[in-house]
């Protein structure tokens, strides 16, 4: 019997108990979370809704309507002077189309290629992990992600909201009143739904990461293609092609503002997200689980 046989018998392969992966995720969560290159992408998500505060209340400090009375801009700014809470919505219309899914881009497509290129997957795969948890798990922090930065916006934007103009009971898009606990539990529901519209782009970063090993390739290229899909969605000549693209229905969250609230469009967004999630997720556990391990 040669050396191996033997190390195979005394040393046999035990399966990885629950509680051993709740302690994974928690070390992946705890080990993305705290990199300077997650904190300060939280912090520019941060950002953005202090400098469109900042900027509507110069704006309007004369007592004009935000952007001149044109309507420009993004859906509900017309109403920040009104009520800060719009603000929250403001915030997350303006960062949703680019900044929330650029971070989600970076953070997922460096998952997997980020670890090989520092040499770490190898030893990630040690059992009990395998690869299947592992990738599992990787996934399942890049969603935690996306609920923390969209949160993150929606707090950031709340508090400078509050700070800088008043609040109370709310205008609807339907033209109806709503108290403001009830606008706050619609902001929650925002902020779950632009949250739930991520997680196809964190499939898509993920599938690119298992394809390369450069973390900055696979960070890039999500990025690129992010921004691809996002032009060819303005179009006209591919209309047809359009609602199948994972950034199509992202603005549907401002039917939660309606009374009473339309589900159509919210349906068919998270309908497709999990549809991008279930071919992308599958694409990246079929490339990972079948690739050479060399870092």
């Amino acid at each position: 019997m040669s050396r191996a046989e033997v190390v195979e018998v005394v040393q046999p392969v035990r399966p990885a108990s629950p509680l051993w992966t709740f302690g994974l995720l928690r070390n992946e969560l705890v080990t993305t979370f705290r990199r300077w290159r997650t904190l300060a992408l939280l912090a520019v998500l941060a950002g953005v809704p202090i400098l469109v505060g900042i900027a509507v209340k110069i704006e309007t400090g004369d007592g004009s309507s935000p952007g001149g009375g044109g309507g420009g801009g993004p859906a509900f700014i017309s109403q920040i002077t009104n009520n800060g809470l719009f603000l929250v919505f403001t915030a997350l219309a303006a960062t949703l189309p680019f900044f929330l899914p650029m971070a989600v881009g970076v953070v997922a497509g460096d998952a997997i290629a980020g670890e090989a290129n520092s040499g770490t997957l190898r030893y990630l795969l040690v059992a009990p992990a395998g690869r299947s948890r592992l990738l599992l798990t990787k996934y399942a922090t890049v969603v935690v992600f996306c609920l923390a930065a969209t949160l993150v916006v929606a707090v950031s934007a709340l508090t400078v909201g509050a700070l800088l103009f008043p609040l109370g009971d709310l205008t609807t898009i339907s033209g109806t009143q709503i108290s403001f606990a009830e606008g706050l539990g619609r902001a929650l529901l925002i902020a779950l739904a632009v949250a739930a519209s991520l997680i196809g782009v964190a499939a898509l970063g993920l599938f690119v990461s298992t394809l390369t090993g450069s973390g900055i390739a696979a960070m890039a290229t999500t990025v690129g293609l992010l921004i691809t899909v996002q032009i060819l969605d303005q179009i006209p000549q591919l209309h047809a092609l359009q609602p199948y693209f994972f950034s199509h229905y992202w603005l549907s969250f401002a039917d939660l503002m309606r009374e009473p609230v339309y589900w159509d469009e919210l349906a068919k967004n998270l309908g497709l997200q999990a549809l991008y999630a279930a071919v992308f997720g599958s694409a990246a556990w079929a490339r990972f689980t079948t690739k050479d391990i060399t870092a």
